[in-house]
């Protein structure tokens, strides 16, 4: 098994770090083409169209690889059904709900695009279910080249056509590049032909997982998209898309991680969920080596965020170093906290991450829109680390009726790390104030500093604990 989630990684790491950094690419190079509020116009598009697509959703994926006939052609057959099912439904009410979400932001321009991205969304939905039985056989390297190949594809189509549009089409229909990338993609790496008779019996047998996470992503959307409704309301297009792209800059790790670790993880833990002693100790070396990488990271961004968004995207950007701040924050505890989901959902037990999203969401709801009020574009992060926060709380408390885990160990590991984190930042922090802050050279170096030393430290806390483990 270890074997196999290690050759797996290495596929799924290799095809995101690549993804990643071409994405990231583009990002640079389209902040200096296209102007903020395309950015700004594309979180509406992309927040709203969510809004229908996770109402929606009935985690096709994620009952396929949990079930143990998730192989089987009559399951394969009927996940296909389902997913294309609630693509057709999707593309049918966003098209039709697409003037009066223009109208609501005051955006004419809004009908078409959220009309030509509900297209995309049929693609989406018709992809070789094959391919998700290849992530339950962890045949990883299928599945990296479907998904990272064709999200590839869809980023060079964007950057082309951002230098032959420069306005937001381009940004809508590199997506869709992306999808057909996906489509095509898995056919023929993993061919399927979709039955023509409906399997009912594995239709329900899906669906019983189904309910049990029923609600889980639209939760998951209040939670991660609430920040873009109230800010597009609050802010124009422009200071959106500022935001936008500064909380990107700290998600595109976090995204990365998430799905490596969510995609070699969940098959994983699905296959020794009886082993609760096991799951536990996998849990606890995986938070370790998180912390020790993402701690100094975190220090990095904090001390030098300012810079770091004049450096990628331009000295306009610069000016949202306190979103990215926050924004790293929230993602070093959501990519701790997505490590306890992913056993909830190994284990067959989707609800209980159901409650700490519901959680989240409520918490986020609650504090917004004073937060916005009170501290601006930063208030929208605040807001998602509170709620985070809460949601993270519960899920550490709920692991220990679930696999007896020992709740104390794990906060006592994320205290040290933290107290690292902390030592670490001060010490830099006070030795920036005798250099001057306009000068980006002796801030970028101090901020290496802090991230090296952070590293070290925290590596050595790991190594420590491992001594104490193996005796």
């Amino acid at each position: 098994l270890k074997g196999k989630v290690f050759r797996g990684g290495a596929w799924l790491g290799t095809g995101s770090f690549s993804e990643q950094v071409i994405r990231f690419g583009r990002n640079m190079v389209l902040a200096r083409i296209l102007a903020p509020e395309a950015f700004g116009t594309m979180a509406i598009v992309l927040s709203a169209s969510s809004v229908v697509q996770t109402i929606m959703d009935v985690g096709v994926r994620e009952a396929l690889i949990q079930n143990s006939r998730g192989s089987d052609d009559e399951y394969v057959g009927a996940a296909w059904w389902m997913a294309f099912g609630r693509a057709l439904s999707f593309w049918a009410v966003l098209s039709t709900a697409a003037p009066i979400i223009a109208k609501f932001y005051g955006n004419p321009q809004l009908t078409a695009l959220f009309r030509v991205s509900a297209v995309w969304v049929l693609l989406d939905g018709s992809l070789s279910t094959r391919a998700f039985s290849a992530i339950r056989e962890m045949r990883f390297r299928s599945w990296a080249l479907i998904n990272h190949g064709g999200a590839i594809l869809g980023i060079v189509a964007t950057i082309v056509l951002s230098f032959m549009l420069h306005n937001i089409w381009a940004l809508v229909l590199g997506s869709g590049c992306e999808s057909l990338g996906r489509f095509a993609l898995s056919y023929i790496v993993c061919p399927f032909f979709p039955p023509f008779r409906l399997p009912l019996a594995a239709i329900r047998d899906l669906l019983k997982f189904s309910k049990r996470a029923f609600g889980l992503s639209l939760l998951n959307l209040i939670f991660s998209r609430t920040d873009i409704f109230v800010l597009a309301k609050m802010f124009s297009a422009r200071e959106l898309g500022l935001y936008t792209m500064a909380v990107f800059l700290a998600q595109t790790p976090c995204g990365f991680i998430l799905n490596l670790l969510g995609q070699t993880l969940l098959p994983t833990f699905s296959q020794m969920q009886n082993d609760k002693t096991r799951t536990n100790r996998v849990l606890m070396r995986v938070t370790s080596v998180l912390l020790v990488v993402g701690t100094p990271v975190l220090i990095f961004v904090c001390l030098c965020g300012h810079w770091l968004l004049g450096l990628f995207y331009g000295a306009k950007y610069a000016g949202v170093g306190a979103p990215l701040r926050v924004a790293a924050l929230v993602t070093v505890i959501n990519i701790l906290n997505g490590q306890i989901t992913t056993i909830f959902y190994a284990v067959g037990r989707p609800q209980l991450h159901r409650r700490c999203v519901l959680i989240s969401s409520m918490m986020m709801i609650l504090s917004i829109y004073p937060a916005v009020w009170r501290f601006g574009l930063v208030g929208g992060q605040l807001a998602a680390l509170l709620a985070i926060m809460a949601g993270f709380f519960f899920q550490v408390i709920r692991m220990r009726s679930i696999t007896g885990f020992d709740t104390f160990a794990y906060a006592k590991t994320v205290a040290i790390f933290a107290g690292i984190s902390l030592i670490a930042f001060s010490l830099f922090f006070g030795a920036r104030s005798v250099v001057s802050f306009d000068r980006p050279v002796p801030n970028l170096l101090i901020g290496v500093g802090a991230c090296l030393m952070a590293g070290g430290l925290g590596l050595l806390a790991y190594l420590k604990g491992e001594a104490k483990f193996a005796t």
